[in-house]
């Protein structure tokens, strides 16, 4: 189901959340990147229709989400930041008071609920209060719950923190697999989350558009840009001041640094490949190219 988003604009009194945005999404897992409070999850609580526009259109499957939110709702699966699960319901009993709430049958939902805790890999603690599980296991009750119904739409808001390595592996993994079938929007501030997982993505800043297109597209925004630089310990305040720093490590008793820049950092950096974290930092800092749409 594709998502087309023309000219939106969101504002909150005097304050612009979101500023003249336009892009599409199509079919497969798309990454939304920014930092926290570039828009993300404005525009996720637009799409699903919890906060009005104040200008431009959302059209998901060909239909003005202005006009008629219904035919959204039912397209639609989401897993905000926070569930706010009742936490004394076992996670069956969740699943069936939330498939009433979709409309679903009780033979409906028998079945669906019956195959997507096996999905999520929930069965042997269906019966396990939600309240007593594991940051994981609500993230995967998550997945379940959006997916009642069978949307053709998923949204999915800023999903790992907090998770153990372990369990964003397994959740991004999970993601990438219903996508197959779906079109899933992925919003995060974790880079790796969409390297992983996306055929697409846009980058928010400051509620604007500064880059859409594919993720190696993004990796080409810090083409010859990222430098690699050994330093004393003593100068690294200095460095992290001047340049964009994407990684630091001990090594003999100095610090190797991966960097982004225009030019050669310090005059004696080695150039190296970049990679999506660079090609993230260089349009966030408007290194090399400017705002980029591929």
């Amino acid at each position: 189901m594709d998502v087309k988003i023309v000219d939106l604009v969101k504002d909150y009194g005097k304050f612009r959340a979101l500023d003249h945005l336009s892009f599409q999404i199509s079919k497969g897992m798309f990454g939304l990147l920014g930092p926290n409070g570039a828009g993300k999850t404005t525009l996720m609580r637009i799409i699903t229709t919890l906060l009005p526009v104040t200008n431009g259109q959302v059209i998901i499957g060909g239909v003005d989400l202005m006009r008629d939110p219904g035919f959204v709702r039912k397209n639609l699966g989401y897993i905000p930041q926070d569930f706010g699960f009742y936490k004394s319901l076992n996670a069956y009993e969740l699943l069936d008071y939330v498939g009433s709430m979709k409309g679903l049958s009780r033979k409906e939902r028998r079945h669906q609920i019956t195959t997507l805790l096996e999905q999520v890999n929930l069965t042997r603690d269906a019966k396990r209060r939600v309240g007593s599980y594991s940051g994981g296991m609500k993230q995967r009750l998550g997945i379940a719950q959006a997916l009642l119904g069978n949307p053709q739409l998923i949204v999915v808001d800023e999903p790992t923190a907090g998770l153990d390595p372990e369990e964003r592996i397994r959740f991004r993994n999970l993601l990438t697999h219903l996508s197959g079938q779906r079109t899933v929007i992925l919003s995060t501030h974790i880079v790796a989350d969409i390297e992983a997982s996306c055929s697409a993505v846009a980058v928010l800043n400051r509620g604007q558009l500064i880059f859409s297109g594919t993720p190696d597209a993004l990796v080409q925004q810090a083409k010859d840009r990222v430098w690699q630089l050994e330093v004393e310990p003593g100068e690294y305040s200095q460095i992290e001041n001047t340049f964009k720093v994407t990684s630091s490590r001990a090594m003999n008793g100095r610090l190797q640094m991966r960097l982004v820049a225009d030019e050669n950092p310090l005059g004696r950096s080695t150039p190296i490949e970049a990679g999506l974290e660079e090609g993230y930092m260089a349009v966030m800092a408007g290194v090399g190219n400017e705002a980029a749409h591929a």
